[in-house]
């Protein structure tokens, strides 16, 4: 048989994968992507692919809108990046525009690139500010693969690599689905199980906790919400013992849970707020926003994080456009109104097929588990990987949580400019997979 100049193209290009790339995770999809446009990507070969992740779950204006692409391109030629002493009016007017989306006292901001150094550089503040060096994350978190985020991530990441930072404790996710502690009715009893959590925190403690960080919903983990109240008792253990909270939203922030962030339903406001992904709309864009009085004494002892990016012009730029699109457009009432047709289409698919065991989330960021059985809850990752599989087949990019143990649920995030015609199409691709998949 003769190869196509496209097909010898394609085996030169895999080749030079298996020669050159470093694998880092997970598996590489097995399309060459050539260009993207709104909701879809296309391929090198010309199959449009409906993207239900929004890229790493960053694009939420979609692949390639036009006010990004018109930034990019003007500020490109005018300011790219500077001295990181050096600042710049869109650096200042979105660290501005960010303290006027949250509620006081956020108002101190500090830009940088990734959610990972984001986190790092609020960890680092709250371990400076506290005099206190031991943090408390979630078992099932995700906040980074740098040195005191990766320390803090607890859903994977950890063997094989030597000893953590001293001080780190994780403690049980409040999983609904899942539950460890319950009430006589078998609802997850979240109250005992944080008393418990922290009763152990105070045991192995040295007597220096200086913060617990947090994903409003855990995304990596599972899309696992914790129900209404947990963060409330969760902030008031934190007081209790002096510590900061540290809020991650670098995947739930910016309106796609259907709020601007999605601590706000919570009635919590923590003591510093990470965002990233979401704010450069997929561009390298991340912040630290913190009280005037946390930075005040951060500053007085010496806070240093000076990196080649921090403050960069272009991207702030880029940060400034994004905002603009979010207010314009109302995306946070977007998303509740299409998260609630996304809830319908999964809640229908559940009602159709008996291996889909739990619909979870919140607005454009929401999941469902695959099951064995909806009586055990044994979960499904051979299964997770098939209807994963499939959905690419049929044009449609489903991300499946890549850990051991979690390979059953799929997190679903779709631009939040995407339309009710193409998260129907989506919804219709992943019924015919799951059904195609599933046995009989």
């Amino acid at each position: 048989m003769t190869l196509t100049t496209e097909q010898s193209t394609a085996g030169q290009f895999w080749s030079d994968v298996d020669r050159h790339l470093v694998r880092y995770g997970g598996w590489f999809t097995p399309e060459i992507i050539d260009r993207a446009a709104g909701s879809f990507v296309y391929t090198a070969d010309g199959r449009q692919i409906l993207d239900f992740t929004s890229g790493q779950m960053s694009a939420i204006l979609g692949h390639c809108h036009p006010a990004i692409v018109a930034t990019v391109q003007r500020e490109i030629a005018r300011l790219d990046h500077l001295f990181s002493g050096m600042l710049s009016r869109s650096v200042v007017d979105l660290a501005r525009r960010l303290a006027e989306s949250l509620p006081a006292p956020l108002e101190k901001a500090l830009l940088l690139t990734t959610g990972a150094e984001s986190n790092e550089a609020a960890i680092r503040m709250a371990k400076l500010v506290t005099g206190r060096h031991e943090i408390v994350a979630f078992a099932r978190s995700w906040h980074g693969m740098t040195h005191a985020a990766a320390a803090a991530t607890y859903s994977a990441g950890h063997h094989g690599y030597g000893p953590t930072p001293p001080g780190n404790f994780a403690i049980p996710t409040p999983n609904p689905y899942r539950p460890d502690f319950t009430t006589p009715d078998g609802e997850l009893d979240w109250q005992r199980q944080l008393d418990y959590a922290f009763a152990l925190v105070d045991a192995q403690s040295s007597g220096s906790l200086a913060a617990c960080i947090v994903e409003p919903i855990l995304s990596s983990g599972g899309i696992i919400e914790p129900p209404p109240g947990y963060f409330a008792a969760l902030a008031a253990k934190c007081r209790e013992r002096g510590m900061l909270l540290i809020v991650d939203e670098a995947q739930t922030g910016l309106c796609r849970t259907g709020t601007w962030y999605a601590f706000q339903r919570d009635g919590i406001v923590p003591d510093i707020l990470t965002l990233s992904k979401t704010l450069g709309a997929g561009l390298p864009l991340a912040a630290v926003i913190t009280t005037a009085e946390i930075e005040q004494r951060a500053h007085e002892r010496g806070y240093l994080f000076y990196t080649t990016h921090v403050s960069d012009p272009l991207v702030a730029a880029v940060g400034n456009t994004v905002l603009d699109v979010l207010q314009q457009e109302q995306m946070d009432v977007r998303a509740r109104e299409l998260g609630d047709v996304l809830r319908a289409g999964l809640l229908d698919i559940k009602d159709r097929h008996d291996v889909v065991g739990d619909v979870r989330g919140r607005g454009l960021m929401q999941g469902i588990e695959l099951v064995l059985d909806r009586t055990t809850r044994e979960g499904a990752d051979a299964l997770g990987a098939q209807v994963t599989r499939r959905c690419l087949e049929l044009g449609l990019h489903m991300n499946v949580v890549q850990l051991p143990g979690m390979g059953s649920t799929f997190r679903i995030a779709p631009p939040l400019t995407i339309t009710r015609e193409e998260l129907a199409l989506g919804l219709e691709i992943l019924d015919q997979a799951i059904g195609e998949a599933a046995p009989a």
